[in-house]
């Protein structure tokens, strides 16, 4: 008997101290290539805390932003609107970046400084990023409050331009508040996704003006909750910086360099989309079948999303759809009939649901040599 309960004694701390532990390791954590010349930082740039209209402690972002295996995040807090300020008041805007500051210490995220100017139509909402003090921030007048983001030297971007509690249609509409911020040099980015919306509008908003594309969670509640049961990545906007760190990301946003991702959605200036796609697929195997003109290639995906492509060749598949899927960190095999034994060929295929302007996909190409 004495043995018997010995044994649960062991067993019930076991328990104890396994329940009270956390991993910071997802089942499907987010993974994208390098490009050429440029490390493929992932990043969130636009999620709350208790510390405005969220509902988690900051501590719980970085925690989440782990497990998702990203590069960096940013506790944008609406500067204006602290719906929970009864229950935590706090002055100091800055409260929700050092609580968040002190949980990532030890491990390798970046937290990137930031706040959210919050403002009815035509101003908007927009994300100060990179600041060093969000209290001077907080104006009374719109225009001052990009003046002393813009002299902290702020990457600012327009948040969910089309969204229809400010825009009815679900359309952005590019008021002269935001065209004199972008002549001013105070607005550099816009989100063409965020949260579950893709607004190819935004987007063409950002080719015309030369805004940098955006994409981001806007995470109140918890990532799993609203994202990962339902069996979604978070979206986020890959940056393409000369190294890991917060100088070369702030560098690589006003440059321009990003493209942002939700799920197999992929959007981007096809400058930095077309190589990234072009590192995600490798070519595994080509080899022709014996006594036949029909190629077998084997593609793999080095991505954590599912890719879809059409094929934009004159040759035809055998034994295939022309248009496929090849799921994360999967493969998929491909058979071309080329009619004849080719020494090499280029194998061109259209990546669908991904897009450098709105309804427009970009054709990626490999060069391919048989054995």
């Amino acid at each position: 008997m004495r043995t018997s309960v010995v044994t649960l004694c062991i067993l019930l701390t076991s328990l104890i101290i396994s329940a009270q532990e956390h991993t910071h390791q997802n089942l499907r954590p987010l993974s994208f290539p390098d490009i050429p010349g440029y490390k493929s930082l992932k990043t969130d740039l636009h999620i709350h805390t208790v510390f405005s209209d969220g509902y988690v402690w900051p501590n719980i972002r970085v925690m989440e932003a782990l497990r998702d295996n990203l590069d960096a995040i940013s506790l944008t807090e609406h500067l204006e609107y602290q719906p929970h300020s009864t229950d935590i008041p706090h002055l100091d805007r800055n409260r929700s970046y050092n609580i968040a500051i002190k949980e990532a210490k030890e491990h390798d995220l970046i937290i990137v400084h930031g706040s959210e100017i919050t403002r009815s139509a035509p101003m908007g909402h927009n994300n100060a990023v990179f600041i060093t003090d969000a209290n001077p921030i907080l104006k009374e007048k719109a225009e001052d409050a990009f003046k002393e983001a813009n002299k902290q030297d702020a990457f600012v971007f327009w948040n969910h331009p089309a969204w229809h509690n400010q825009s009815p249609q679900g359309n952005p509409i590019l008021s002269e508040f935001q065209k004199k911020r972008i002549e001013n040099g105070e607005l550099h980015g816009i989100e063409v996704i965020n949260a579950v919306d893709y607004a190819q509008e935004s987007l063409a908003l950002a080719l015309e003006y030369n805004l940098t594309i955006m994409g981001t969670s806007d995470i109140h509640g918890l990532i799993d909750w609203d994202y990962t049961e339902k069996g979604n990545h978070r979206p986020i906007t890959l940056v393409f910086a000369k190294e890991k760190s917060l100088s070369s990301m702030q560098e690589a946003l006003f440059a321009g360099r990003t493209v942002a991702v939700y799920n197999g959605l992929m959007v981007g200036k096809e400058e930095f989309l077309v190589p990234l796609l072009k590192a995600s697929i490798k070519v595994k195997e080509a080899i022709y079948h014996e006594d036949t003109e029909i190629v077998q290639i084997v593609l793999e995906n080095t991505t954590s999303n599912s890719l879809l492509f059409e094929n934009a060749m004159d040759f035809s598949f055998y034994s295939s759809s022309p248009i496929f899927e090849i799921p994360a960190f999967g493969t998929f095999t491909l058979q071309v009939k080329t009619l004849q034994r080719l020494p090499r060929l280029t194998l061109s295929l259209k990546a669908i649901g991904t897009f450098v302007a709105p309804r427009t996909s970009p054709i990626i190409s490999w060069e391919i040599i048989p054995e």
